[in-house]
């Protein structure tokens, strides 16, 4: 049942001061502040040595703040009516990113890889930002195939052609990793959504067999791929990063040896503060550490999908796919990070959210989030305002 005044209502009132998922909030900002200390300890000896100030990534982290907590705001007050209108258009632009990028002279190369576009002080990562409009995108096609009846083959050929094209214009950069995070996000929406399980199994083999032919085809790949499987046979070249990040692991053992002290981070630990933060968690605060910030994933995730399954109860499924969404996006990339800190995954360049270095996976991460925060306030508001109809009229 539709409230048209309910949803004139959720188009005019503000949420800051509504009532929100406080246990959420609570974890993303331990995670945040968690990363934000580590952070800073994992970038001190890179930071001196490559601008000759220690604080210089601590620093910028800190500024990221800024628009990140702007991103995280404007998202919170975006209508999920009117997010959804826009899905297209907001397609389009992720699209005109991941593009514009390629173009030569447009796109910066950092080791090897074109990823990034020059925006005054920062370089915007185009993955992170298209990531989050296919995310939009797929969860408004979606509803909008559902609501002409259940969901049919024809019903996925847009999402087929927009992850082949977003897969192409991925693997030209290359960003390999950004990829594999957006076919599990988009699958895992499909499921959600209800496609039958012949036709996603169907789906999820033909990923496989193409993921293995990209890996397979490219000789670095497959080199991580071998690497991973013994870093001990080439623990100075091929099997440095996995070795190295193993070390800290296993110095920091149950407790770890103390906010600062981790030898790996000093120039044996490449990325330590992006890709390896967590390995220097590792190192400095052992098992212990770790348990507490897996639990932290473990637990933002579902908190996430609980707000996306009271969505659909509430039978409001746009923000419902947007949670899912968001919380397997999230999940998955913090589970792939940490699984190759830990030696469980093969080597991959991708940060841990919320606590690795880098202001557009921080700014984006917040832009999510904040669409998450979005959706359980209008659940609530929706439900409130039902209740109180519902009450008057037995009245």
């Amino acid at each position: 049942m539709r409230y048209p005044r309910l949803e004139a209502m959720l188009s005019r009132r503000t949420p800051l001061g509504a009532d929100h998922d406080g246990l959420l909030i609570l974890t993303i900002g331990l995670l945040l502040g968690i990363g934000i200390v580590m952070m800073g300890s994992a970038s001190l000896a890179i930071g001196q040595q490559e601008n000759g100030q220690a604080t210089h990534y601590l620093i910028r982290q800190l500024l990221f703040l800024l628009p990140a907590g702007v991103a995280m705001t404007t998202a919170l007050l975006m209508p999920l009516d009117r997010l959804r209108q826009w899905a297209p258009f907001i397609l389009l632009g992720s699209i005109f990113l991941l593009v514009l990028v390629l173009v030569p002279g447009v796109g910066k190369e950092i080791n090897g890889a074109t990823r990034w576009l020059p925006v005054g002080v920062i370089n915007l990562q185009v993955s992170e930002v298209a990531r989050v409009g296919f995310i939009i995108y797929l969860a408004a096609h979606l509803v909008r195939q559902g609501e002409k009846g259940a969901l049919s083959l024809s019903a996925l050929v847009a999402p087929a052609v927009l992850m082949a094209m977003a897969g192409v214009l991925l693997l030209a950069q290359p960003d390999f990793g950004a990829l594999v995070v957006l076919a599990v996000t988009l699958g895992s929406m499909l499921f959600v959504a209800g496609i039958s399980l012949g036709v996603f199994l169907l789906l999820a083999v033909a990923v496989l067999a193409l993921g293995t032919v990209l890996v397979v085809s490219a000789p670095y790949r497959l080199e991580r791929l071998t690497a991973f499987r013994d870093p001990w046979a080439d623990p100075f070249d091929t099997g440095f990063q996995l070795t190295q990040s193993l070390i800290a692991v296993g110095r920091g053992e149950w407790f770890g040896v103390g906010l600062g002290n981790s030898v790996q981070k000093l120039f044996y630990l490449p990325e330590a503060h992006t890709d390896f933060l967590f390995a220097v968690l590792a190192e400095e605060f052992g098992l212990l550490g770790m348990v507490v910030v897996i639990g932290l994933y473990t637990f933002l995730m579902l908190r996430i999908c609980a707000i996306g399954s009271a969505s659909f109860q509430a039978s409001r499924p746009f923000g419902g796919l947007l949670a899912y969404g968001v919380a397997v996006s999230l999940g998955f990339q913090a589970f792939v990070n940490m699984g190759v800190n830990l030696g469980l995954l093969p080597t991959k360049g991708l940060t841990l959210p919320l606590m690795s270095y880098g202001g557009s996976s921080l700014v984006m991460t917040a832009a999510v989030l904040g669409l998450v925060l979005r959706v359980d306030y209008e659940r609530r508001v929706s439900q409130r305002a039902a209740s109180d109809l519902n009450r008057r009229r037995s009245r």
